[in-house]
């Protein structure tokens, strides 16, 4: 058991973090032009609606709260120090986690029965899906069995990860902890290694000068119900839109 401890809670993190930075920085010096979620919203958006908009608030807000309690674990404390701030607290990131859920499965749903989207979706995006579906289904599951998760996140987790990060790994206070909290741990840092190798680069380049890029006008010779409508096949005769 020492040695799967030292492997996963040490040695991962830092192969992890490795890939990431020597991978992402790679891609975008030599693959530039492959920054991209390759958005699908044009062959189907209606169900895309539905799975990107709970998995996107889900994630924006889980994401920010365990880098709060990171680098601010304190003031986390401090906050959960009253019982109805804990439970305000508690209650609204389960919210959010059952949120990114709903989105990642109908993310999910959406991908592998639209026809459109199978032509342009490849097995990397199917490990993310899993992946990322079961690091949310943990993540819900330590929340309710194992309670006050933003408490014992800053007071164990963020020194955790806080020696990971200054080069002094310490584990003493992880090890215990039960393996539900160590495979989202484990689940965490393998998503951040793949991050290079998927969609997900793209956040590292978010399009900030869209909001100042003047608007794209674009006139449409076709149908739009019939262009839009997942079900119709793809043609072989060349588009008539400017």
């Amino acid at each position: 058991m020492n040695m799967l401890d030292n492997f996963f809670l040490i040695a991962l993190p830092y192969i992890a973090i490795a890939v990431f930075l020597v991978g992402s920085i790679y891609r975008y010096t030599y693959k530039g032009f492959q920054l991209s979620s390759l958005s699908s919203q044009f062959l189907e958006g209606r169900k895309l609606f539905y799975g990107s908009v709970p998995f996107h608030w889900g994630v924006l807000f889980l994401f920010v709260g365990h880098l709060i309690a990171f680098l601010f674990p304190k003031s986390i404390l401090a906050w959960n120090s009253q019982p109805v701030r804990l439970m305000i607290l508690e209650i609204t990131a389960f919210v959010f986690g059952i949120s990114m859920f709903i989105g990642l499965i109908n993310l999910l749903i959406r991908r592998y029965t639209t026809p459109r989207l199978k032509f342009v979706t490849n097995k990397m995006d199917l490990v993310v899906y899993l992946l990322l579906i079961t690091q949310t289904f943990l993540g819900l599951w330590i929340a309710y069995n194992f309670r006050w998760g933003s408490s014992w996140f800053s007071s164990l987790l963020a020194p955790y990860l806080n020696s990971i990060f200054v080069f002094q790994p310490d584990t003493a206070a992880i090890v215990p902890l039960p393996w539900t909290v160590k495979l989202h741990i484990i689940g965490a840092f393998t998503i951040i290694g793949l991050i290079p190798f998927s969609r997900m680069i793209h956040f590292l380049v978010p399009p900030i000068n869209y909001i100042w890029r003047p608007f794209q006008q674009v006139t449409w010779y076709w149908n739009k119900r019939k262009v839009r409508n997942p079900n119709t096949l793809w043609s072989l005769h060349r588009p008539k839109n400017n």
